[in-house]
């Protein structure tokens, strides 16, 4: 047993507080707009150019217009307010996002974020990655604990190119949630059938405590 995708995303909604701006990075983070928590009020914010996302549209409503940093449809609020890249990131740069959710290849256990590129394949951009990481106050990673050969994802040490250095708070995976503390990774809680154990097996960095 372990989460899937859209558990991580509900998993990860629990990270989301009142008032916050916060975006919402490709891939597993796109679904967390489905899982904002009852009484919580967030604007979601996509760099492409567009504060105040609503969740992705019903079948049939989809308007090519409307899309996310992913290329994804979405939807918008009635305050939702539309801009272009430069003010998009002018937000991002100035401190504006409180966290962001963004989803990874690497992550080690100093924080060290790797997500834009493997080395040898096609690169469309680096995207808004290696802003956010330095620009938002909190950065949570959802993203599958081990790769499809079953290898960890989450190391000593990043092997891949990073996005940024010691910038990751905290890590959601199919497997459970993790926290970079002094030393290593802390568990916070594990996955619903997974035991500590086994957290710890498919784990390279050093868990603390």
């Amino acid at each position: 047993m372990a989460w899937d995708r859209n558990q991580m995303a509900a998993r990860a909604a629990q990270e989301l507080q009142d008032g916050w701006y916060v975006n919402l990075g490709i891939g597993i983070p796109t679904l967390v707009s489905n899982y904002i928590p009852e009484g919580v009020e967030v604007t979601l914010q996509s760099e492409n150019g567009m504060l105040g996302m609503g969740p992705f549209p019903v079948e049939g409503e989809e308007d090519a217009d409307l899309i996310n940093a992913g290329k994804q449809t979405i939807t918008e609020l009635p305050q939702t307010a539309y801009f272009d890249s430069a003010q998009s990131f002018a937000m991002i740069r100035g401190g504006k996002i409180a966290m962001a959710i963004l989803g990874a290849m690497e992550v080690a256990e100093n924080g060290d974020l790797a997500n834009w590129m493997i080395p040898g394949k096609l690169v469309k951009g680096m995207g808004g990655a290696m802003d956010l990481v330095a620009g938002v106050g909190r950065v949570v990673v959802v993203m599958d604990h081990t790769n499809k050969h079953g290898d960890s994802k989450v190391l000593k040490e990043c092997t891949l190119p990073l996005t940024g250095q010691k910038v990751v708070d905290r890590i959601i995976t199919n497997l459970g949630v993790l926290d970079v503390v002094e030393g290593g990774l802390k568990i916070v809680e594990c996955a619903d059938g997974v035991t500590e154990e086994e957290l710890r097996a498919s784990t390279l960095a050093t868990i603390v405590g």
